[in-house]
């Protein structure tokens, strides 16, 4: 007789859990606890980092198009409206309000290259802000969890999703900071009022009409305040503040999926979507910026940035040559982002932990090993007493994708700059298509995605 587990088909992705309101929960102030290299293991084995995982993979399947019972296919475009849905559209309204401190605190007109000094006080008024913000309306219901006590601790990550007032910068552990505010607020029940259907629809409101908006505002306080990057890789990372809306909005253009328990697609893209190749052309990308967030996000660098597009930002120049389709492209960038966001101690090193995103370890979490790519964390590589092994964790989300556990590169380099370069870009061989039966290629590829899921 045949397995349960055999003809039930496919299991939906894991949801990242709510609380149990009515049973007793200790709240508690959320504190740093990565302080060296070594404390990154740590985190990656973390009940923390098993549920930003979870978070991460729930958000992203929601993303990807739907293809119904009459064959008809439904895909998720950026919204121009507010939402209907109330803890949505409190949400909206609260990011408005963060954004209107800015003219509240116009850029001092000294001259300075980045770090415009103002963002200090732009920083002040959202501190002062902050029980008027989170007091009102639905929130201030959802957060008087524990007597109160669930206000301090959501507030902890609202307040570190807006950059550093000292270091003058935003970066890719800011925006994991907003996420982690999302992710308290769903724990809590916050979006239950949303659509209660299990096809995703809360999930695309959360990213589309909550998250692509802090986006915004964020970019306006970094062109308003010429924010350094924090944590960048320069023109070697993928981009200089964010990493989400590459996740998310190459999950837009996916390759259809007909029902909510089917994985994500690997490969493959939606009937009409631009080719991966679209965004290297300023034109497509303006038409498409409206709509999607990976162009947003591509849009926002074009603003910023001039010069030939593979020069200022090689690695997405690169991704955009790939031939299977965003599927392949938003399975990259999931282990692009474990690599080189929750493994990177610069990036993780601000991130607190309380009580809703736990440092306690994660009870079925495997004992981490010092791999290749921890090794290289600050102190760690000197400090490392286990032998070099490329087992690393083995992430929920890892097995949520089906990506393995074995080592290599993520995403291929699939194209090359058009013309010569002054730079190390304009150095690389060119990729070989005339070779012989059986030859392999000597294509070179990205590396910094050594991550143990990578594939």
């Amino acid at each position: 007789m045949a397995s349960a587990s055999s003809t039930t088909g496919p299991k939906p992705l894991p949801k990242l859990p709510r609380l149990d309101l009515t049973a007793p929960h200790t709240f508690t102030t959320p504190i740093k606890r990565i302080h060296e290299g070594t404390d990154v293991s740590q985190f990656l084995t973390s009940l923390a980092y098993r549920d930003i995982g979870i978070f991460i993979l729930q958000l992203n399947h929601a993303l990807v198009p739907r293809q119904d019972e009459n064959g008809k296919i439904h895909t998720f475009s950026l919204p121009n409206a507010p939402s209907s849905t109330p803890s949505i559209k409190a949400l909206q309204e609260l990011l408005k309000t963060v954004e209107t401190y800015i003219d509240e605190a116009p850029p001092d007109p000294g001259p300075r290259r980045f770090g415009n000094v103002s963002f200090r006080k732009w920083h002040e008024l959202l501190e002062q802000s902050m029980e008027g913000l989170l007091g009102d309306g639905p929130l201030a219901n959802t957060l008087k969890a524990g007597h109160g006590t669930a206000r301090q601790e959501v507030a902890s990550y609202f307040q570190g999703a807006w950059g550093s007032s000292q270091r003058l910068d935003y970066g890719t552990g800011h925006e994991l900071s907003f996420l982690a505010f999302l992710g308290c607020l769903w724990k809590l029940g916050y979006f239950n009022d949303g659509d209660s259907q299990d096809d995703g629809a809360l999930e695309r409101e959360i990213v589309l009409s909550i998250i692509e908006p802090y986006l915004s505002v964020v970019r306006k306080l970094i062109l308003t305040y010429t924010l350094e990057p924090a944590g960048s890789h320069g023109v070697w990372g993928l981009d200089d503040h964010s990493f989400l809306p590459y996740i998310f909005g190459s999950a837009q253009l996916a390759r259809p999926i007909s029902s909510p328990s089917e994985p994500t697609p690997l490969e493959g893209s939606v009937r009409g979507a631009p080719r991966p190749s679209a965004v290297t052309a300023p034109q497509q990308v303006e038409d498409y910026r409206q709509s999607n967030m990976y162009f947003a996000a591509v849009g926002f660098i074009n603003d910023v940035k001039k010069g030939p597009f593979w020069e200022h930002s090689p690695i997405l120049f690169d991704i955009s040559g790939i031939k299977d389709g965003w599927g392949k492209i938003n399975k990259g960038m999931v282990k692009m982002f474990n690599a080189e966001v929750l493994s990177k101690f610069p990036v993780v090193q601000h991130f607190p932990f309380g009580s809703l995103f736990s440092w306690e370890q994660d009870p079925t979490a495997p004992t981490p090993t010092q791999s290749v790519h921890m090794a290289n964390q600050p102190i760690a590589a000197a400090a490392a007493a286990a032998p070099a092994s490329a087992t690393g964790t083995g992430a929920p989300w890892a097995q949520a994708t089906r990506m393995p556990a074995a080592t290599g590169p993520g995403v291929p380099y699939s194209r090359m700059p058009a013309g010569p370069s002054s730079g190390s870009l304009g150095a690389r061989p060119q990729p070989r298509d005339n070779r012989s039966p059986g030859e392999t290629s000597t294509e070179p590829q990205i590396s910094v995605t050594k991550a143990p899921w990578a594939k």
